[in-house]
């Protein structure tokens, strides 16, 4: 079932950053992702009612607390992403998570990355380069150069590395209480800090009109299935499995990066995600 959960997961992220993607281009990126974690609430607080509340320790809190702040720098930086670079180009990043998260198990865990684990690490090297391979006729080291001129990727290769801290604390938090009860009360508790933020930026109003109500409801619902689906899975399986099947998520991107964008180069974008991908598998399978 968490293969299943993960994969709805990952289906679930990819429509909902395609449909804020799409909003983006005519709202500040700090209204849309409030907007995103407002119109999320319904369906998480009416999950509330078909749970029974734990009891929450020192331990839930801690890794709460210390995870919010964490969440929602990586929720600015994810949406500038969204907003300035396309989505076939910024979303593989995220495939970095899983590399993060072997490096943050052996700090924490003292687990060392197996002889598969560095060829995976390779793969991931080689699938970041793909993405730009067109720009080797330049110079050699053109594709490399070109992740870093690319604000989008930038931005996400730092959310990614931040994802692999909230991923492990939000893990700590559902072992000290329950998926679905976690997955609603964080992001209600995301939602209250992050809208002053968004106030600040807005210069204190944060308007929804009519025509902006139908597009952000539908960001904000399949977000907060979405969120569902995440907490189940990865209450089932190490956090590593479950962010590996999650992060297919880069594919459906890169599909919906040209369906609804029309984003060009997608064969060598896919080929360098897909690459990227295996690598990502082979790490979290050697393990």
């Amino acid at each position: 079932m968490w293969i299943l959960f993960a994969l709805l997961t990952a289906v679930l992220l990819a429509t909902s950053d395609a449909l804020t993607k799409r909003a983006l281009s005519s709202r500040d990126e700090y209204f849309v992702a409030w907007a995103r974690l407002l119109f999320s609430l319904p369906v998480l607080l009416s999950s509330l009612m078909f749970v029974e509340i734990p009891p929450l320790d020192n331990t839930f809190w801690l890794a709460t607390l210390c995870a919010l702040p964490l969440e929602i720098t990586a929720i600015i930086l994810y949406t500038k992403a969204l907003k300035v670079s396309p989505l076939s180009v910024s979303m593989p990043f995220l495939a970095l998570t899983p590399l993060f998260l072997i490096a943050i198990s052996f700090v924490v865990l003292g687990e060392k990355v197996s002889p598969g684990g560095s060829i995976g690490i390779l793969l991931m090297a080689i699938g970041s380069y793909t993405l730009n391979i067109h720009k080797i006729r330049q110079a050699i080291f053109e594709p490399f150069k070109a992740i870093f001129r690319e604000k989008g990727s930038v931005m996400m290769i730092i959310v990614a590395f931040i994802f692999s801290f909230t991923a492990s604390l939000g893990k700590m938090a559902i072992e000290h209480s329950s998926p679905v009860f976690f997955g609603s009360i964080y992001f209600v508790l995301l939602t209250l800090m992050f809208t002053p933020i968004a106030l600040i930026k807005n210069k204190g109003s944060l308007t929804i009109t009519r025509k902006d109500f139908g597009p952000l409801a539908a960001i904000g619902i399949t977000y907060s299935i979405m969120i569902l689906f995440h907490m189940l899975a990865i209450s089932m399986v190490n956090v590593a499995y479950m962010i590996s099947v999650k992060r297919t998520s880069l594919l459906f991107s890169i599909l919906y990066g040209h369906l609804l964008f029309r984003e060009e180069k997608i064969a060598e974008k896919a080929v360098g995600s897909i690459i990227m991908f295996a690598g990502f598998l082979l790490i979290v399978l050697s393990r």
